[in-house]
């Protein structure tokens, strides 16, 4: 995109330099309206059949007590207990659903695997504060609750643990908390 942006700068910028100012923007509206026909058929339909109305169905987390809203950063945990044999699938399911996680906010997305235990699996993201997090679950739509359903139906028992964490130091840079610290 930047490519072509500067390209077309230096191309739009040569053929000012040989007409005038006018006569290249009527020549450049010129080529948008040419392009309208010959382009109708190319339509973006990305997410067209999708249903993005919100879902609201994340569950409202549980507190034992109140949280300011700019606190942060917030770590969220997802595990999933599967069946070995269903490791492939499982991550290829997850690592669609990274995207979402991602487009609602988290500026951090993971998935771990247990090592001691078959099968066990650990989603994680982080979101700067618990506002934004809060934000995540009304955003969330009918089309990623599908996402999640593919997800979810790896897993062997009951719906996958959820667990919200908050820094317990809050926003505070390394040189204060060395200061803390001593």
């Amino acid at each position: 995109m930047f490519g072509a942006l500067t390209l077309g700068s230096a191309v739009w910028g040569e053929v000012a330099a040989l007409a005038d100012i006018p006569e290249a923007l009527v020549i450049a509206a010129a080529g948008a309206l040419t392009a309208i026909p010959l382009l109708w058929r190319w339509k973006l339909n990305i997410g067209a059949d999708l249903d993005l109305a919100p879902s609201l169905h994340w569950p409202a987390p549980i507190l034992s007590a109140e949280v300011d809203a700019d606190r942060g950063p917030v770590l969220v945990t997802v595990e999933y207990q599967i069946k070995p044999a269903d490791r492939g699938p499982f991550l290829d399911a997850i690592a669609v659903l990274a995207a979402e996680r991602r487009r609602d906010g988290a500026f951090d997305w993971d998935v771990f695997e247990d090592l001691s235990q078959q099968g066990h699996f650990v989603e994680t993201f982080m979101l700067d504060s618990w506002i934004e997090h809060l934000r995540q679950h009304e955003r969330v739509t009918h089309a990623d609750r599908e996402l999640q359903d593919r997800v979810n139906r790896y897993q062997v028992d009951g719906a996958p643990k959820v667990t919200h964490l908050i820094a317990a130091l809050g926003r505070v840079g390394e040189a204060d908390r060395c200061d803390q610290l001593r």
